[in-house]
């Protein structure tokens, strides 16, 4: 096991939108809609988590990001993945809201302070709390500390392609670089996130 794969768990992709539900969607059916945000809203909020480091900020966004979603289902054709589409309009939501917070001096909180009352909850279960979930949380706080570290545009390579598990061809139609762009800038993302992580979680260097 390499540095990188500490704590970086891939999501599972959801299923692809059938024509049926494509053509419902485009007509605005609120039923389809709902679905199709119960498909993807885990994965976008995920996504906005390791982006902004603050999961109330993720919440909000997320909320933001299905209202443009839901805006431009009518013209959007269907002759591409929804999802990558859907990362697509995320990516530039997230963006938009860390220039926004850094224009207002204001930093991401969350995740970047070490481990919350309520992550360590959610990590211990019911009592007594298992010494091994709380470190694996501890490790998991840590590790989201070393990628918010990284330059926007590393971080976003580094969730796209090491956590929510995009191919290249996707994370190309999400950030509109070409291939050999998106390869050099992910490996360099990698690089620093390794340095970071060495720091940031002990013992990482010998994983």
């Amino acid at each position: 096991m390499t540095v990188l794969e500490v704590q970086l768990t891939q999501a599972a992709s959801p299923p692809e939108v059938p024509a049926t539900t494509a053509r419902a969607l485009r007509g605005g059916d609120p039923a389809a809609f709902e679905g199709l945000v119960r498909e993807h809203q885990d994965r976008v909020f995920d996504f906005c988590v390791r982006m902004l480091g603050d999961r109330e900020e993720a919440l909000e966004v997320v909320q933001e990001i299905f209202v443009s979603v839901h805006q431009a289902l009518p013209t959007f054709r269907f002759d591409s993945k929804v999802s990558t589409w859907i990362y697509r309009i995320s990516k530039n939501h997230c963006l938009n809201r860390l220039k926004y917070l850094a224009r207002r001096g204001r930093g991401r909180s969350d995740e970047l302070d070490g481990v919350s009352e309520e992550a360590l909850a959610e990590a211990a279960g019911a009592p007594p709390r298992p010494d091994e979930a709380l470190q694996a949380e501890a490790e998991r706080a840590l590790v989201q500390k070393a990628i918010a570290r990284l330059e926007p545009d590393q971080r976003m390579l580094v969730a796209l392609r090491d956590i929510e598990g995009l191919s290249y061809e996707e994370m190309v139609d999400v950030t509109g670089l070409p291939l050999g762009t998106v390869k050099s800038r992910l490996h360099r993302a990698r690089e620093k996130l390794a340095e970071y992580l060495v720091q940031e979680v002990p013992g990482a260097e010998s994983i």
